[in-house]
């Protein structure tokens, strides 16, 4: 992508089935849940680069110990400085006691980190919010083991205002404005409530409050909590947590926005946000990694039974499909072959923009994630080509020369790489003062592959954000090889609405959609509709979320998808360019066609998949006219 967002987050958890001696017989180490938990992160590391954080926790323990150990960091090599941290542990008992540390039972006694159940979480931080204290997973402690919470999750909540104060309904005080308050809260509030009614029942029952402490931990309902807890959430989410005492679970929202994917043997339970870094971490098929389903909790109870229960009613599932269009990987199977297809789906436009010349056409790619819509591209124009030299040499067979039939048999689609991308450059450059010149070096380019003045240049994106880049690098270095005209093609539709589910694109203005939009209502005397859908969304206000609709849409009705893209042209366009531009678009039909299961479009189309999605993007947007540079919800 040329304009990079951000995306919060990714988790991982491992729940080991057998005892630690067995992996240390099996596998030669007693390390074997840290070790896999780390692979699943290091593996995950695209989907959080601002920090970190791992939990791990000890059944049986006895009391006086320590059974639940934690350690985060910041920065981009957070998750090699979390097991820098925890290996060097290892490594001095393992030198301080070399006899005792092969002993599995005093490994457990003595060692932090080498529980059963263990938690990862890597995180991208958004709007200035970038500290420790904001990196997960977050505590709840209590000296009950079965009343400590251990949270990490992938998540945004569009209602925080109504769950805080919610929170201090129940007569809590919570210390901050934030959804991973919140949340961390509301489940510790409901964990605290199951506690206490077992605790009653059991004493009723003539128990000792010891033997209470053991029948809660046994008898605690996961299910309930969870369902009582996220009864009036409204956002997207994959929240993993763990008890105290050895219970653990990974929830997914009702209409299963944020991905979250499981294996299971008789070794392991393991949860990542992306199914290719179980395969690759646990060497195991495509087809044996599952999806949690929507509305439902995977819950591993401490003594080893799995059940995936429902918690709160499904939804009509609007799976993210910028996590198939950007933000997962692109080695899990069907993510590769979508973004194939959406490129291959481009080709009819493409071939408009071009005038299907392709003789005067180089295709190629922005790196480094549109790469594999490029191929689809690729495989899309080579198809039309052969289509094209068998329907003229069936037709003209007896009337064709031999220097055109010469020509027909050599077109040749020119694929090349254009753009290559300096990340050192990059990275030097967010520390410079004079970054708006030094952007223009961010890409560089092949010279000797245009021909001058004759060849058009059409380059894949996978999607445009703010068109930043484009103008103030890409273009520029594009036209220094002085082709006719230059096509930017994005294999996903226009961004013209915030996301509030997760990624960072929570603020209006940042759109150039939406800046094409404004820019073409004022052009066409409209500017009168802007004032009209404030009104609105200030009216609405006031209203109960679920009778709020989307009024921003009222911005885009007058124009249609080709008006908007023309005006991006003139938007993106730096002053000097010399060639032609043309910006195509993916349409949301082929998006759909594309990406058929993960149908959450919410920051194309408008339509969100929560009622608090309208409320937010009605809410970005009287920020936006009232000069406002802040998100329109609350978040960690």
């Amino acid at each position: 992508m040329s304009d990079a967002i951000k995306h919060e987050c990714g988790i991982a958890l491992v729940r080991l089935l057998k005892p630690l001696s067995y992996y240390q017989e099996k596998y030669g180490t007693p390390y074997y849940g840290i070790n896999k938990l780390y692979l699943l992160m290091e593996k995950q590391h695209n989907r959080g680069q601002d920090g970190a954080g791992i939990a791990t926790i000890k059944f049986d323990v006895k009391p006086g110990n320590r059974y639940i150990s934690r350690y985060r960091a910041m920065g981009s090599s957070a998750v090699a400085d979390i097991f820098e941290y925890v290996q060097k542990k290892f490594a001095a008992v393992n030198k301080a006691y070399p006899v005792e540390s092969k002993d599995t039972d005093w490994l457990k006694e003595h060692v932090s980190f080498t529980g059963e159940v263990l938690l990862g979480h890597l995180r991208y931080g958004t709007h200035g919010k970038n500290s420790i204290e904001s990196c997960h997973p977050f505590l709840r402690q209590n000296n009950w083991m079965t009343r400590n919470l251990v949270v990490a999750g992938n998540f945004n909540m569009t209602n925080v205002d109504e769950l805080l104060q919610q929170l201090y309904e129940l007569g809590q005080h919570p210390k901050e404005q934030a959804d991973t308050v919140t949340v961390l809260e509301k489940i510790g509030h409901f964990l605290d409530d199951e506690n206490q009614e077992l605790f009653d029942q059991f004493k009723k029952d003539g128990y000792s409050n010891i033997e209470i402490s053991a029948q809660i931990a046994k008898n605690l309902d996961v299910a309930k909590i969870l369902t009582r807890s996220a009864k009036t959430w409204d956002g997207g989410y994959t929240i993993a947590g763990i008890f105290g005492h050895g219970d653990a679970f990974v929830m997914r929202d009702p209409a299963g926005i944020r991905p979250a994917f499981y294996y299971q043997d008789d070794e392991v339970l393991v949860v990542a946000s992306e199914r290719p870094v179980i395969q690759t971490a646990f060497n195991v098929p495509l087809g044996a990694v599952q999806e949690i389903k929507p509305g439902h909790a995977l819950i591993a109870k401490k003594d080893g039974t799995i059940s995936q229960e429902m918690f709160r009613q499904p939804a009509t599932q609007k799976s993210c499909s910028f996590e198939r269009i950007y933000f997962s990987r692109g080695s899990d199977a069907d993510i590769y072959k979508e973004r194939k297809e959406l490129g291959r789906l481009l080709c009819p436009q493409i071939l408009q923009a071009v005038g299907s010349d392709i003789k005067n056409t180089v295709f190629s790619f922005i790196p480094n994630t549109a790469e594999v819509s490029y191929y689809g591209v690729m495989e899309g124009i080579n198809t039309y080509v052969r289509n094209y030299q068998k329907d003229v040499l069936l037709k003209r067979a007896d009337k064709i020369s031999d220097l055109e039939l010469e020509e027909m048999i050599n077109i040749t689609p020119r694929f090349e790489k254009l753009n290559v991308k300096d990340a050192k450059l990059r990275t030097f450059i967010t520390q410079d003062a004079d970054r708006t010149d030094m952007v223009q070096h961010v890409y560089d380019t092949t010279y000797g592959i245009v021909k001058d003045h004759d060849d058009t240049i059409v380059a894949i994106d996978d999607s445009i954000v703010r068109g930043t880049t484009l103008k103030q690098s890409i273009l520029t270095i594009l036209d220094r090889l002085n082709p006719k005209k230059i096509v930017i093609v994005s294999s996903a539709p226009q961004i013209r609405y915030p996301d509030c589910y997760g990624i960072d694109m929570s603020r209006m203005g940042e759109f150039v959609a939406f800046e094409a939009a404004i820019s073409l209502l004022k052009q066409n005397g409209l500017a009168h509709v802007v004032d009209e859908v404030y009104q609105r969304c200030l009216a609405s206000i006031t209203k109960p979320k679920d009778e709020v609709e989307n009024y921003v849409k009222a911005i885009y009705e007058p124009f249609t998808d080709v008006e908007i893209s023309a005006e991006i042209a003139r938007i993106i366009r730096p002053h000097n360019l010399k060639a032609e531009l043309e910006v195509v678009y993916q349409t949301l039909d082929n998006l759909h066609k594309a990406c058929p299961n993960h149908l959450g479009d919410w920051y194309f189309s408008g339509d969100y998949p929560t009622p608090g999605g309208n409320k937010v993007v009605n809410k970005a947007f009287m920020n936006w006219v009232e000069g406002k540079n802040v998100r329109a919800y609350f978040s960690n």
